[in-house]
């Protein structure tokens, strides 16, 4: 409890220079493209409209019902597809942004649990932009703004506080065994396809303990928070407050073991060099 406490501190002092150092982050991983920082929109358009293209029109995806609400496949996916887009380079870029900064850090004088915290942050920019053109692209498709977006602040922090614990662990793992990065990679790939973001779980409604294990991923809480919100179907934390319990809960424990390990590990972290 101690670490976690310490690295929250850290967060927290040095917040104003974790701002700076996340748009130099965006900046410079895009400054030798012609088309720049356009790479960060394009890239996620292709790939939503290649599954959509595959799930829905060779497949003939019928609309997906939310609480009575018909909803049409393609505002149903991009609903949750930019959070997981958000999800996944945030988790693989936390994971490696320690090793690959350890050079450079020997020369800083701030806290190592701060590199995680920018790289999370260069990405969140971009997942702001790409929420932003969702709402536009589900207002034309009839789903306008309503209520239920001011839950979207709080599963936006929800998002940011479970990657920050995330990326406390698989920083740490990936700096002592590198292998576990290429592990993390391999994983996350196959969680597209198990957390909801292509498919509703409720499809496997006859298969009740299969379908409530999968619910166990903190991600498919923040999804179907996602989509509540868009929509307007419900405030998804509350009426669904014993999963609102178990994700935080599940937030701290993983933020106080990451914080332990980082802090335990990170006066040898220029050892494995």
């Amino acid at each position: 409890m101690k670490s976690a406490i310490k690295v929250i501190k850290e967060q927290i002092d040095n917040f104003y220079l974790i701002r700076r150092l996340s748009i130099y982050e965006l900046k410079s991983q895009n400054k030798n493209n012609y088309l720049g920082m356009s790479w960060e929109a394009i890239n996620p358009a292709i790939q939503i409209l290649i599954y959509w293209f595959v799930f829905s029109t060779l497949r003939s995806r019928e609309p997906i019902d939310m609480n009575g609400i018909e909803i049409p496949f393609f505002s149903w996916l991009i609903a949750a597809f930019f959070l997981w887009i958000f999800f996944y380079q945030s988790t693989i870029q936390g994971s490696k942004s320690i090793y690959t900064r350890i050079k450079i850090l020997s020369k800083m004088n701030f806290p190592m649990s701060v590199i995680p915290s920018f790289v999370i942050f260069s990405q969140f920019y971009v997942h702001v932009f790409m929420l932003l053109i969702s709402i536009i692209v589900l207002h034309f498709t009839g789903f306008t703004i309503s209520i239920y977006y001011i839950q979207l602040l709080y599963f936006v922090f929800a998002a940011l506080c479970l990657l920050f614990a995330i990326s406390l662990i698989t920083s740490t793992l990936s700096t002592i065994v590198r292998d576990f990065h290429m592990l993390l990679n391999s994983v996350l790939r196959m969680m597209l396809y198990l957390s909801g973001v292509l498919w509703p779980l409720t499809l496997l409604s006859d298969h009740q303990t299969l379908m409530s294990l999968m619910k166990l991923n903190p991600l498919y809480y923040l999804i179907e928070g996602y989509r509540a919100s868009l929509f307007g179907t419900e405030w998804y934390f509350i009426t669904n407050w014993e999963y609102t319990l178990y994700f935080w809960g599940l937030v701290i424990i993983i933020l106080i073991l990451g914080s332990t390990l980082h802090v335990k590990f990170r006066r040898h972290f220029i050892d494995y060099l």
